[in-house]
């Protein structure tokens, strides 16, 4: 629709203003934006929280935070801030932008921004006319006439501009030095823990920034439960705000769990759900990190935007209904479109984990360099044997297609 332009624009802003989950499913669309023009740079400008898994994106060059005043958010920046943030726009001389939203979120506001930040061409998503403030205009159909899943929403829209990839994966590459330290960490950790290869453990996200999907927390202690009579250990992660929350769920799971809530940088965070056998999660940031490290999923799903299941990842989507009164007052999601089923409960998470965990082939002999401890040092112990061979890699599973009719935040 407007390709032949779009070969000409270099310095591209893409705006995505809401989560780290958001961002991280609008790689694959970046990633295309990048590889359709040589030497093309990609600005991405996102919120605080959206800017922690930037540096982990490598088809991001610069990222510029901000917490936009249309985005819930905890911060505010105020209306002389904005206009400055225009200004600073304007400054880098950009060709272009584009603009992702979910079907729920109005664009208007940051075509407004781009306007005022006097960038020419605009991409975007609007059920009505934009005019000006978004000029390479793509009519919304979402939810009204279909729903695809978020990413599959991205790659549609960048597609407009003639940008096409054939990498559609959610992908994350941690910086040499940083993801030595990580490493380091996350030895360390199973190692407190007492995990070795063989055993029997995973990860547990229970914590999540919205109380609508928020799962209920007696449901995962017994499911947990269940699942330590199995023979599992459970690692509790989480924010340093939910560490409480998680404290309570750990203090009813015995020795078997162990709270590392508020602990982790994101850097370890990845490693360590890269290195787990499964993750548990609420449908949340940690989820798309899941699918981008290629780590199996449960996700415990609240009915609210039915398009962010895990990505091209073995997983179990297990739904939930939203209380009442914590429902959205959004008119464009007052009803969940497509499968609801299977519903959530603490027998479906033990089922879902066990059928996971059987996908997985004989374990092998050997783990790739890149993800032991020292990748040059020898393995001086059995002990030392053991804790390596439970960084598996993932890519032992079968790889399930793409959701286009997914279901998610």
């Amino acid at each position: 629709m407007f390709a032949e332009a779009w070969k000409n624009y270099k310095n591209i802003l893409c705006v995505r203003p809401d989560n780290m989950g958001d961002v991280l499913m609008s790689q694959p669309a970046m990633r295309a934006l990048r590889e359709s023009v040589p030497g093309r740079k990609i600005t991405l400008l996102t919120s605080t929280a959206g800017a922690c898994i930037a540096p982990f994106i490598p088809e991001v060059d610069e990222t510029i935070p901000f917490d936009v005043p249309w985005v819930k958010t905890t911060e505010t920046n105020g209306a002389q801030r904005l206009l400055a943030l225009a200004g600073e726009l304007q400054a880098l001389q950009l060709d272009a932008a584009v603009i992702f939203t979910v079907y729920s979120q109005n664009p208007l506001p940051a075509g407004m921004l781009c306007y005022l930040a006097g960038i020419k061409a605009v991409l975007g998503y609007c059920r009505e006319n934009p005019y000006q403030l978004i000029n390479q205009w793509v009519p919304d159909r979402e939810p009204l006439d279909y729903v695809v899943h978020e990413v599959e929403r991205q790659l549609r829209l960048v597609e407009m501009a003639g940008a096409q990839t054939p990498d559609t994966r959610l992908l994350l590459k941690i910086p040499e030095e940083t993801g030595k330290e990580a490493r380091d960490r996350v030895w360390d950790i199973l190692n407190v823990a007492g995990i070795r290869a063989g055993m029997r453990w995973l990860v547990l996200h229970a914590g999540v920034s919205e109380e609508k999907r928020l799962y209920p927390a007696s449901d995962y202690i017994t499911a947990c439960q269940s699942l330590i009579t199995q023979g599992y250990k459970i690692l509790l992660t989480g924010s340093g705000s939910e560490r409480d929350y998680v404290d309570r769920i750990a203090r009813q799971l015995g020795d078997a769990a162990i709270n590392i809530a508020g602990e982790l940088s994101l850097a370890e965070l990845i490693v360590l759900v890269e290195a787990a056998p499964v993750l548990i999660s609420n449908n949340t940031g940690p989820v798309h990190i899941a699918a981008a490290v290629g780590t199996p999923v449960v996700v415990l799903y609240a009915m609210t935007n039915p398009q962010h299941t895990p990505w091209q990842v073995p997983s179990k989507v297990l739904y939930f209904e939203v209380l009442s009164e914590l429902r959205t007052k959004n008119r464009l999601l007052q009803s969940f479109p497509g499968l609801s089923t299977p519903r959530a409960s603490a027998e479906a998470i033990v089922a879902a984990v066990g059928e996971l965990v059987s996908l997985r082939r004989k374990p092998r002999s050997f783990i790739p360099s890149s993800l032991l401890r020292n990748p040059v040092r020898t393995c001086n112990s059995l002990s030392d044997i053991a804790l390596a061979a439970c960084f598996t890699p993932h890519n032992e599973y079968g790889m399930c297609p793409p959701d286009r009719y997914g279901e998610d935040i």
